[in-house]
């Protein structure tokens, strides 16, 4: 740093910060003696759905803007997110005739938080789905299946369209693409090791660069101001065991986790530490659908989630079904544990009319399963059932049951909604995939305003030139977030985010 030694520099952060959390004006000298090395209008910190839309809008609004990114490669948990997103009105529904509402959509969020969300940042969200979903395909280019329609758990009816890349990388790329138009630097391997408060607000940051995770206190260290303001867009900390673990004991490290390795909990702790509001950290999402037999977020979620739970049937090792397979995660998630706590593996099962719509979403995806021993194909149920160490006679009893609920339209004993396009499970071949919950998304977070400012923990007031959106935040999800979901969440506040730092 320029003519600033790294202990003065903390030092000086610390008590500012303390004067600033404490609300005393003493030390508001250290902020007039501080040396930036750089200095900005606004600097974003994470490289995600939200981060991205964020320095997009600033860069529009005339914001001279950053981007850092801790990781060697930018896109965070979002480019390897499964591509959904929630698009009521879209053209991919009024094609399938099916009738939605952004009412129904806000009832379903709500229902499935436990409304333990702010209703207020539910209806931002949701009065810009339709439009959220025309800026991605006008404003980025961003590419969908045009005929595919999904419908995740804990929906009402199928609302999700599909990137054709078949990952959040269809979205993420051309957001980078844009950024790259625009003039925005992405700055990679720079680590945000503190976020500097003042009596006067947010006043720029303190990183590494250079920094090669997962080494604390690489790189070369520097300051930088932001004249505008900071918006974090850091995402979740799933990968982080002790500190989820400390959330919530159960999600302890026998637990696998959907995020990527840079999924931590450090700007969570830097945010407590500096005065911000933050809510609901221990409810953090397990996704239902993961694979076992695979590290991460894998491939193998595809087969159970979009051609076994929407158009299949998921049982137990017993041959029983044992959840409504399009309840939200949390319900699912948590069924297959007590399963698991009883000696009974799970599984997800569909036939060769339940992969027809799952092949056609993500062509080639079915076989690199079945080649990756994910998914297993038989040709007979019986054949299905003895391989997999399933109760063959409870397994085609059940499979009969439910084939009677799909004609009939009405599934009396769980009450899952049943496809306008699903037909019995009854023509071979039949695949089967096996079901693993992994720890996947933090509902909670920073507390923000309707302009998406960060409120201060003492005062429950904005902190002046400090922002944040996506994952990084709470009180839109509640409880449980609906997949689908995120990509809107994401987008919606983090254009928000940069509208509003860059008229600050």
């Amino acid at each position: 740093m320029k003519n600033t030694s790294r202990r003065s520099f903390i030092k000086a952060s610390v008590v500012g910060a303390v004067a600033a959390a404490s609300g005393t004006l003493a030390s508001s000298a250290s902020a007039q003696t501080r040396n930036w090395d750089e200095t900005v209008d606004i600097i974003v910190v994470g490289s995600g759905f939200a981060g991205l839309a964020a320095a997009i809008e600033a860069k529009k609004a005339g914001a001279n803007v950053i981007v850092l990114e801790k990781m060697p490669t930018p896109g965070g948990n979002s480019i390897i997110n499964g591509g959904i997103l929630t698009a009521t009105g879209c053209p991919q529904q009024k094609m399938h005739h099916i009738q939605d509402s952004k009412e129904l959509l806000e009832k379903d969020i709500l229902v499935a938080g436990n409304y333990m969300n702010d209703p207020k940042k539910v209806r931002q969200m949701v009065d810009r789905v339709l439009s959220n979903y025309e800026w991605t395909v006008n404003e980025l280019g961003v590419e969908y299946l045009p005929d595919a329609i999904g419908q995740e758990g804990g929906h009402s009816v199928p609302r999700y369209v599909t990137t054709k890349s078949g990952s959040g990388a269809g979205i993420v790329t051309k957001e980078l693409d844009k950024c790259k138009e625009l003039g925005i630097p992405i700055r990679v391997r720079t680590y945000v090791d503190r976020i500097i408060r003042t009596p006067n607000g947010v006043e720029g940051v303190e990183v590494f660069e250079g920094y090669r995770f997962p080494k604390a206190g690489s790189g070369k260290p520097k300051s930088i101001k932001a004249t505008k303001g900071v918006i974090l867009c850091y995402g979740g900390f799933s990968a982080d065991v002790p500190y989820r673990t400390i959330q919530d004991p159960k999600l302890n490290a026998t637990l696998d986790t959907t995020n990527q390795p840079g999924a931590t909990s450090e700007l969570w702790r830097e945010t407590s530490s500096i005065g911000c509001l933050q809510a609901q950290n221990d409810w953090i999402q397990c996704g239902p659908w993961g694979n076992p037999h695979e590290k991460g977020m894998g491939i193998g979620w595809q087969f159970n989630q979009t051609a076994a739970a929407e158009y299949g049937l998921w049982t137990n090792s017993a041959g029983k079904r044992f959840v409504n397979e399009l309840a939200n995660r949390k319900v699912r998630a948590d069924a297959i544990m007590v399963e698991q706590a009883n000696g009974r593996k799970c599984f997800a099962i569909a036939d060769a009319n339940g992969v027809k719509p799952f092949v056609a979403q993500r062509p080639g995806m079915l076989d690199k399963q079945l080649e990756r021993k994910l998914v297993f194909k038989y040709d007979t149920l019986d054949d299905l059932a003895k391989a997999q160490g399933i109760d063959p006679e409870e397994l085609k009893k059940t499979v009969a049951e439910f084939n009677g609920y799909v004609k009939s339209k009405k599934d009396p004993v769980w009450n899952r909604y049943i496809n306008n396009e699903q037909v019995p499970v009854e023509t071979a071949p039949f695949y089967v995939g096996e079901l693993q919950p992994k720890v996947h998304h933090s509902m909670g977070g920073l507390i923000t305003d309707d302009k998406c400012m960060v409120l201060d923990v003492k005062t429950d007031k904005p902190i002046k030139g400090l922002y944040a959106a996506g994952e990084a935040t709470g009180h839109v999800h509640g409880a449980v977030r609906l997949g689908s979901v995120a990509i809107l969440d994401c987008l919606v506040f983090g254009r928000m985010a940069g509208q509003n730092c860059a008229k600050s």
